[in-house]
């Protein structure tokens, strides 16, 4: 009999593993297979799994797990937007599928497209849309300002008829960047875009207010209401956080600031919020059942306090956006509580592979997203570290209270020193006072603000008290968050290191002998100790990264590093510098020298306050007006001509603009910094966005001479990149820092004739995605793009120049 149990229990284990390990290799597919290759992976696996031998089982539900997902791919990419479509006018009915997103630039929706069509002729779009509204001025290709009509009341359920232009999914790609495409693609969403509100355009109409989507039409009420009610508009945006899941409502620097301590996974309708929730939710369950001999003797009160606390736990899910690490916490909590109303009593790494098989199979792009291994791996490790049954609670109250604070501080000293290492590989930072913070903040938040803050919905007055104890928290966290250490930055470790750690803290965090224990610690130390290679002494590198219509290149030495331009401001919230070069430089552990911002426009500058504010040594080198904005936040010294100085033996010169240029009055692109990095075997030029008359004048001067690798002079733009210009600089590599698809049109055409004129190989941004150059190997260039390549990543058309 126990011979049979366990060959019973390997079975069952090695057909999980299988289940876990197959959508795992398929998400590693650069690209999708033909449906029968799937379907014949698919049959190979149902003849392994007939033969019923335990060796066989992981094959075969491998075979069978990798064949489903890449079936359910290929159907969702048969979906995808026809790049015809991209760019033109298209008339679409519809209807809003979820509550719309509303920010100070406009308003952001979900559509359930119905029809479509294009210049009078039906055409075919994904299913589903991503859509903004944006009112306001808005400027067209040729720089003329154009009046947008602001977005109308919208609510989830309505059906609408609008004129939009779509495109295809495309987002930014750069080193442990976020994934948007991914995202997307989780998402259900095949296309983006926006609503034409011009003058010109015909003015959307709401057609009717339809029976779908209830839930969704409930949050928007709810987080009207919470609005109404609570005046400070951070407080009411918390708030509706915790209620309907609306995580953009919560102010950017209060994300700074619950990052720096350790809670945002408090402040977001996350895995760990819902699991708390259920844990609440069936100690009341439980509670008022045991009031009651009847339903005791119907059905034990356990099982009742588990089922009501996933099904109380599954309707909150559902009342807060259903968002996808909701969805991902219900299946589990699912999974394991109907294996434990079953009577089943499986050893915990069965039960733990059995939550994931269900997770992974239902949302195999989970295994790609942060929260996912988060969560898992926290719950493994309280797996691993529960000694089993508990010692005999002790008699009074207050002992009882004491013995469960110590237990519940143990269990989160265990999962900080757990998920550390992995924390580093993924974000780049842990909260050194995440301990401190999330003692608590986890008791405050599922014992106080949000019963408080849910219970508004009924009794609305109770959201006061709701606002007075996310105020009171804030004052606390924002304490601790203003220690200078209150978080660690370490370079994000290799895959291996930061497995290893994982292992390591673990190890500590079981109930094993202390010698056994303690040999966790050297598995910690590569992801802890772990260091970013940089270039030999001579030799530099840049990496362009990929911040869409802008420009950002970080360029370093031996033991130097150097930002040029800090990208675009994308929004009121939004900007390169939080989004792309702040993870990007903490990612790679760098402490920045100087910061250059070649001329005042935003899409050199929209970053530049985060990037100052995470490196408050690095000196400000500009040609930005004394008056400007930054200026409070560090005193530039102006770039001019003649400049230089030498890294680790590698020499930086600014080439423009003039002393005499900061006296007359200019262009703002006219006094870009030109910068030249040079070594003794390799050169770039960094141009900013100089026009043909501010080439023409370093080429008169003699200033310019050959470069391996040239940022191309404004994007692209056809009043840069004159002939003469490159015959001087006669570059082997041209790098374009442009949006997909941006409304400028750059690079333009006849820029790019230019450069294959000169026979100059062009790499831009859409297709690249962060580049990086070395000077050590001059004619080669890494594209982000091509290393972490997904079939779920959008591949626009090749450019012009591809063979070039």
């Amino acid at each position: 009999m126990h011979a049979a149990r366990v060959r019973g229990a390997s079975g069952l284990a090695a057909a999980l593993v299988g289940a876990v390990v197959g959508p795992a290799l398929q998400l590693q597919q650069e690209v999708l297979w033909p449906w029968w290759a799937y379907a014949g992976l698919a049959l190979a696996g149902a003849s392994l799994a007939a033969l019923r031998l335990r060796w066989a089982w992981l094959v075969a539900f491998a075979l069978l797990a990798f064949a489903a997902c890449g079936a359910r791919s290929i159907a969702f990419e048969s979906q995808a937007l026809s790049p015809a479509l991209e760019g033109r006018d298209i008339a679409v009915t519809g209807v809003i599928g979820a509550m719309p997103q509303v920010n100070e630039g406009g308003v952001r929706f979900r559509l359930e497209v119905e029809s479509a069509q294009a210049a009078g002729e039906a055409v075919q779009v994904p299913g589903a849309i991503f859509l903004g509204w944006y009112g306001g001025a808005f400027l067209d290709a040729n720089g003329a300002a154009e009046q947008q009509r602001q977005a109308g009341p919208l609510r989830a359920g309505e059906r609408w008829r609008m004129t939009v232009r779509l495109k295809a999914p495309h987002g930014n790609r750069n080193p442990h960047g976020f994934d948007y495409e991914l995202w997307l693609w989780e998402q259900g969403l095949q296309a983006t875009g926006y609503v034409r509100a011009g003058p010109h355009d015909a003015p959307a109409r709401l057609l009717a207010d339809t029976w779908r989507h209830p839930v969704e039409r409930a949050r928007q009420s709810v987080r009207e209401s919470i609005y109404a009610h609570i005046a400070d508009r951070k407080t009411a945006g918390l708030v509706a956080a915790l209620v309907v899941g609306d995580q953009n409502a919560i102010d950017r620097a209060d994300w700074d600031v619950f990052r720096a301590t350790g809670v945002a996974h408090l402040m977001s309708i996350s895995g760990l919020h819902i699991t708390m929730f259920a844990w609440v939710a069936s100690l009341a369950v439980g509670g008022l059942w045991r009031r009651s001999l009847r339903l005791c003797l119907a059905w034990p009160a356990p099982h009742a306090a588990l089922a009501g606390g996933i099904v109380l736990a599954t309707l909150y899910s559902l009342f807060s956006g259903w968002g996808v690490p909701a969805q991902r916490t219900v299946w589990m909590l699912a999974a394991v509580g109907l294996l434990r109303l079953s009577g089943a009593r499986w050893p915990w790494p069965i039960v733990w592979l059995l939550a994931a098989a269900v997770v992974i199979n239902i949302d195999p792009w989970a295994l790609m997203q942060a929260g996912f291994w988060l969560s898992f791996v926290a719950v493994g490790v309280l797996f691993a570290g529960d000694g089993g049954p508990r010692e005999v609670s002790p008699a009074t109250r207050w002992a009882r209270l004491g013995s469960t604070a110590l237990a519940s501080l143990r269990e989160q000293w265990v999962i900080t020193l757990a998920l550390t290492p992995l924390t580093l590989l993924l974000f780049g930072q842990v909260s050194v006072v995440g301990l401190l913070a999330n003692a608590v903040a986890i008791p405050w938040v599922t014992i106080v603000v949000t019963p408080l803050a849910m219970g508004g919905v009924a009794v609305p007055v109770s959201w006061d008290a709701a606002a007075w104890a996310v105020q009171a928290l804030g004052i606390y966290l924002a304490w601790l968050a203003a220690f200078p250490f209150a978080a660690w930055s370490a370079p994000a470790p290799a895959l291996w290191a930061a497995v290893a750690g994982v292992a390591g803290g673990g190890l500590l965090a079981m109930r094993l002998p202390l010698h056994a224990r303690l040999l966790g610690v050297p598995l910690l130390l590569p992801a802890l100790l772990w260091q970013v290679g940089r270039p030999a002494a001579g030799q530099f590198e840049l990496l362009a990264a990929d911040v869409g219509q802008g420009n950002a290149v970080v360029v370093r030495t031996a033991s130097h590093t150097l930002v040029y331009d800090a990208g675009p401001r994308y929004g009121p919230e939004s900007d390169a510098g939080h989004r792309v070069l702040v993870p990007l430089l903490r990612s790679l552990d760098e402490h920045v020298d100087t910061v250059v911002l070649s001329h005042r426009d935003l899409d050199h500058t929209g970053g530049a306050a985060a990037v100052l504010a995470m490196q408050p040594q690095a000196a400000l080198l500009s040609s930005i007006e004394d008056g400007h904005e930054l200026q409070s936040l560090r005193r530039a010294m102006r770039c001019i001509a003649g400049q230089r100085w030498a890294w680790d033996g590698v020499d930086f010169q600014v080439l423009h603009p003039e002393q005499a240029d900061y006296d007359v009055a200019n262009k703002s692109n006219a006094m870009s910094c030109v910068l030249r990095v040079a070594n003794a075997g390799a050169s770039a030029l960094l141009a900013g966005d100089i026009e043909q008359p501010q080439e023409a004048r370093l080429v008169q001067a003699g200033a310019l001479s050959p470069a391996d690798v040239l940022l191309v002079p404004h994007h692209g733009s056809k009043t840069s990149s004159s002939d003469a210009f490159l015959e001087a600089v006669h570059p082997k590599i041209a790098l374009v820092q442009a949006g997909y698809r941006n409304r400028f049109g750059h690079p333009a055409a006849l820029v790019l004739q230019r450069y294959a004129k000169n026979e100059v190989r062009v790499v831009d941004s859409p297709h690249c995605g962060a580049a990086l150059w070395r000077s050590a190997s001059p004619s080669r260039i890494q594209c982000e793009r091509q290393v972490a390549r997904r079939y779920w990543h959008h591949r626009p058309a090749p450019a012009p120049d591809a063979d070039s």
